[in-house]
């Protein structure tokens, strides 16, 4: 895949319009998304698999922006899905519902009537009281819904312990050794039909061996729940694939698909996917500007963005890169430097003793590897307005989420009659 933000004549460009351009344009700060990296990152893993032909569903929460959803639609992903909000997105966007996939430990009753309505390809089932409680539901309403038992395998996948859903203290799914009486009870419950297993252990995977493991007792099930007399005609195998945020080096597609092929390949089933981070974590970055330089013990950068608008770093202690969209001149000494946003809270931070080239006041800066986790998880803390989103794709870019004004976010308040100010005199 080609880098989509290079420098070209000393400046930053994405694809192949001067990130300063779209600055210029739109204001600070902002999202900036690649169309060409999306399309790209979608296509090697499907590449990967074929002919396999698996069920790839974009996993919405990584980035929910109606065009990254209709971009992936286009290529004919699917969509995994948390929320109804997220469910209404993606049809709204275009993806078909029979290559929609609910997830999510805590459905709600009004979740799963919409999830039934809209005929969804499956709902990933996380406990055996949602699995009654979706029985319940479906048959009160004469439907059936298609479910597939998630799996907790007690597997570690040592990333984030934020991220980390497949050990046996996490929230997630139905416990390895519980799962067959699940699958029993579910093919005798009315209103739903079994028809796969499902797994997840958790974002930003390097190594793929906690995903081996997983995958691993997910193959024994399959085998056990036929050796019970039951069916399993589809696994999925979650998301988990991601990019290098530094000097990680994680599995390409080619490596991971080998790995799930050895496991599933004699088992003849239907495979889908729930890649999020791996599709649009690359393909996009928070453009900045330089605010204020603190030279003084330390060198503080204030830049306009902050962790109301990239809450990673201030959540997770992630680190991203950071570029200078203008290109340092040759010979340019980099020192240390703590880049940090306005918030009146200490942890916004986006990095402490980074090494970095000069830079002043009005200089715009580049976050990198902002495309998941980054605008979707956004917020008006401190009254801030949330950060507007821009797509390039070759020689054109467009604003797919605008910035929204401060009257906008006032409107949303109201405030009971019995507050108002008192008439007459004090």
């Amino acid at each position: 895949m080609n880098e989509p933000f290079h420098y070209r004549n000393g400046e930053l460009y994405a694809e192949t319009v001067p990130v300063a351009r779209i600055a210029k344009a739109v204001g600070t700060p902002f999202y900036l998304y690649s169309a060409a990296d999306l399309r790209a990152r979608y296509r090697s893993l499907a590449e990967a698999f074929a002919p396999a032909a698996p069920m790839i569903c974009y996993a919405v929460k990584a980035n929910s922006n109606q065009a990254v959803l209709r971009l992936f639609a286009n290529l004919d992903a699917g969509a995994d899905v948390v929320s109804e909000g997220e469910l209404r997105r993606a049809l709204a966007a275009g993806v078909p519902p029979q290559r929609i996939i609910f997830s999510g430990v805590g459905k709600t009753r009004a979740e799963l009537a919409a999830a039934l309505d809209a005929g969804i390809h499956q709902i990933n089932v996380e406990s055996v009281p949602e699995l009654r409680g979706l029985s319940e539901l479906a048959a009160a309403r004469g439907q059936t819904a298609r479910i597939a038992i998630r799996i907790n395998p007690d597997i570690d996948a040592k990333t984030h312990s934020g991220i980390t859903t497949g050990r046996k203290q996490d929230k997630f799914g139905v416990a390895h050794g519980e799962v067959l009486a699940a699958y029993r009870l579910a093919t005798q419950l009315p209103g739903v039909e079994p028809v796969g297993l499902a797994v997840h252990i958790g974002s930003q995977i390097v190594d793929v061996a906690p995903s081996r493991a997983a995958f691993t007792r997910v193959a024994e099930l399959v085998r056990a729940v036929r050796g019970d007399g039951m069916a399993v005609h589809h696994v999925d195998l979650g998301g988990g694939l991601t990019v290098p945020y530094g000097d990680e080096k994680p599995a390409t597609p080619v490596q991971y698909a080998a790995m799930v092929r050895e496991i599933f390949g004699s088992l003849d089933v239907g495979l889908a996917f729930e890649p999020g981070r791996f599709l649009v974590a690359a393909a996009g970055v928070l453009l900045a500007r330089v605010l204020y330089v603190k030279d003084g013990e330390r060198r503080i950068v204030v830049v306009d963005a902050a962790m109301n608008d990239l809450v990673r770093p201030a959540m997770y202690k992630a680190e991203h890169g950071i570029r200078p969209v203008r290109e340092p001149v040759r010979g340019a000494v980099s020192t240390p430097a703590d880049v940090v946003g306005p918030v009146c809270e200490t942890t916004d931070t986006f990095t402490r003793d980074r090494d970095l080239p000069p830079l002043a006041e009005d200089d715009l800066v580049a976050f990198m590897t902002a495309g998941a986790y980054g605008a979707v998880m956004s917020s008006t803390y401190n009254t801030r307005l949330l950060v507007p989103e821009v797509m390039v794709d070759g020689d054109r870019f467009a604003v797919i989420r605008a910035r929204p004004s401060y009257d906008d976010i006032l409107k949303l308040d109201m405030v009971p009659d019995w507050l108002a100010e008192p008439k007459g005199p004090a």
